[in-house]
């Protein structure tokens, strides 16, 4: 697990001082080790490549797995942050064509495979990745991220220089990318509380997609898509649902020697593996499979003194069960106000959440721990959220709706929205209810913070900008269109995937642990295990058990007591906080947002009247919660 960085001249030179600046701003993330170099292009005087590395130390722990990384072979050089945990499987084909190596790292072995299966050795790989290579022989730069979008990258091209990162803070900070706000990323901000890939909150700045790769060549970038959760390769899942007991049976035990596969594997590691454990069914799952394996690991909970939100009494039973090596991390109000800021300032982009996971990655790696499983992902693999069921049911009544004549749908909707009381819940139906045509889909309006009228109402300057709304919903219309394929519980497997769970989940874990660097690992979602479950019947995924395929998978490991508990979402107590103690400090933020970066865009009006929702118990703690981290993150990294 490391940060990298690269800076690309054509017609100029690298920077030395950037080059060097840029790689010590991802310290946090590799704290372990550091390496720098600027190449030229021995056939093209006008290229210079500068390549920079922070490494956390996790495999081949000598200087051997030393970042930049040469290929004496062909010229070839990586930086590369991530881990292929079949690394040595993927080492033993190259060895048979007659290959050899020098260290015992996952790089090589993607440096080597890279030489000799070019844009296909991306197919042999499983794990979670962002790398670059300078392909000497082609005189080209070649950017890779892993399938599902596990660890994050970011580029950034104009005439004279591209750049990629693992943190936009760190592009920022070379001086080269204006401090301009990205309007379609402002959009998507207030629309769900995280910016969508590949958009950014930074114009010019823009993420590089889960399953994709770019290349760099003689000052032109082009990009491409190796894979996604569907396409021509996904098993037919509607072939199975008439399936017989017999058959689901073999479809069911296959995921189960997946998922076992998938959490052996991710153990490859040169140093100790530790477990977050909430108590809940994904995080305890694979503490079951890791003790079946006869593994005894040590597991890491967050406990409230606030009896409403903690989850100790679960966790404990897990532990207790499987008899693990258990710590438990107390947060109280006072820790949570004296990592506040710094959790805000550990965010590359604003979000809502993730200040749990600072927390826990904070005292984890304190503990001595470097790794660290994850059970992110089962809520989205194994239909384990509420949408799973109400989307569906709300993609039936819009299109009821939708089949209603103009004229009656119109009054109706007035009607709704003058008589229903003010609530989130009713804003999103009046949204659905009133939808022109735009992205209002049920799932979308159910992960859905400020609805468009409220976004209008907030950007009033922007709402007339047809160009910018129409980029911030190419995502959304994008994962749209590839979903409508699947049955309507695999839709909503495959958004909440491409959506939330990419764009907040897994980008806060990556930035919240790698504050501390610490690496987290996520077997759920294995690519190959998350598209052979995404194959199977959705009427196979909603029980009376919750999550019955993950469930059946443990084959009864799991105490009934956790299997049936009722679900709670992983949160801070925030709307007792921003009542009380965060009330001053959030209050006069939300009344200055004006006479910042944010002045030109949000209306002060608008922000206190969220401000005043919130009081007066008509919106959630999420919504002024999200204005404030937006105008802390603006002031820190936007402001000149």
């Amino acid at each position: 697990m490391c940060g990298i960085f690269g800076i690309i001249g054509h017609n100029a030179r690298v920077p030395a001082e950037v080059l060097e600046r840029a790689t010590r701003s991802l310290a946090h993330r590799g704290p372990d080790d550091s390496g720098t170099v600027i190449l030229r292009d021995a056939a093209r005087e006008a290229v210079e490549i500068g390549l920079g590395n922070r490494r956390l130390a996790i495999l081949d722990l000598s200087p051997r797995g030393h970042q930049p990384m040469n290929d004496p072979a062909t010229g070839n050089w990586i930086v590369y942050n991530g881990e292929v945990y079949n690394f040595r499987e993927a080492r033993a084909k190259l060895e048979q064509a007659g290959l050899q190596f020098g260290s015992n790292s996952d790089t090589e072995v993607i440096l080597k495979a890279y030489a000799h299966w070019g844009e296909q050795c991306l197919h042999e790989f499983r794990g979670m990745f962002a790398f670059a290579i300078w392909d000497a022989q082609r005189h080209r730069v070649f950017v890779a991220r892993d399938p599902m979008g596990i660890k994050p990258l970011y580029f950034y091209h104009s005439d004279q220089y591209f750049m990629f990162s693992s943190e936009v803070r760190t592009l920022l900070g070379t001086g080269l990318v204006p401090r301009v706000i990205d309007c379609a990323g402002l959009v998507n901000y207030l629309a769900f509380g995280s910016v969508y890939d590949p958009n950014t909150l930074v114009e010019g700045v823009n993420a590089l997609p889960p399953g994709c790769y770019l290349t760099w060549e003689d000052g032109h970038v082009k990009q491409e898509q190796y894979w996604d959760l569907v396409g021509p390769n996904l098993d037919e899942g509607c072939n199975h649902a008439g399936a017989g007991a017999e058959k689901r049976n073999e479809l069911e035990t296959q995921v189960g020697e997946m998922l076992d596969e998938s959490v052996r594997m991710q153990l490859v590691s040169d140093v100790p593996v530790g477990v977050f454990l909430s108590g809940g069914i994904d995080s305890s799952s694979l503490v079951g499979i890791l003790s079946r394996n006869g593994v005894r690991p040590s597991t890491f909970s967050i406990v409230f003194r606030e009896e409403d939100y903690s989850e100790a009494e679960y966790s404990r039973a897990v532990a207790q069960h499987f008899r693990t090596d258990h710590h438990e991390i107390t947060v109280t109000e006072s820790d949570f106000f004296a990592a506040i800021d710094p959790a805000i300032h550990a965010m590359d982009l604003p979000t809502i959440d993730g200040i749990n996971t600072y927390f826990v990655s904070e005292r984890t790696r304190a503990a001595g721990v470097k790794v660290v499983l994850s059970g992110l992902g089962g809520d989205e693999m194994f239909a384990g959220y509420s949408s799973f069921r109400t989307v569906p049911r709300m993609e039936r009544f819009a299109s009821a709706w939708d089949r209603m004549p103009g004229a009656v749908r119109s009054p109706l909707a007035n009607v709704f929205a003058a008589l229903a009381p003010s609530s989130d819940q009713n804003r999103k139906l009046t949204a659905l209810y009133r939808n022109g045509g735009g992205i209002v889909h049920p799932y979308f309006l159910s992960r859905m913070l400020f609805t468009p009228g409220q976004q209008n109402e907030l950007l009033p300057e922007m709402k007339t900008n047809s160009a910018t709304f129409l980029r911030a919903e190419r995502p959304l219309t994008e994962s749209l269109s590839r979903a409508l394929s699947l049955d309507p519980v695999n839709r909503v497997s495959y958004l909440e995937s491409r959506c939330y769970m990419l764009n907040t989940l897994l980008r806060d874990s990556d930035f919240m642990s790698m504050a501390h660097g610490l690496e987290v690992r996520v077997p759920l979602i294995d690519h190959r295990l998350a598209r052979r479950i995404l194959a199977l019947p959705g009427s196979w995924k909603l029980d009376s058990t919750p999550k019955p395929l993950l469930v059946s998978a443990l084959g009864g490991q799991l105490p009934e007591k956790i299997v049936h508990r009722a679900k709670r979402g992983f949160t801070l107590p925030f709307e007792h906080w921003l009542r009380d103690a965060l009330r001053p400090v959030v209050e006069e933020s939300l009344r200055k947002i004006g006479d910042g970066v944010l002045g030109t865009l949000i209306s002060e009006r608008a922000a206190r009247g969220v401000w005043e929702n919130f009081l007066q118990g008509r919106t959630s703690w999420s919504r002024p919660w999200s204005l404030y981290v937006l105008q802390c993150w603006c002031q820190q990294h936007l402001s000149n």
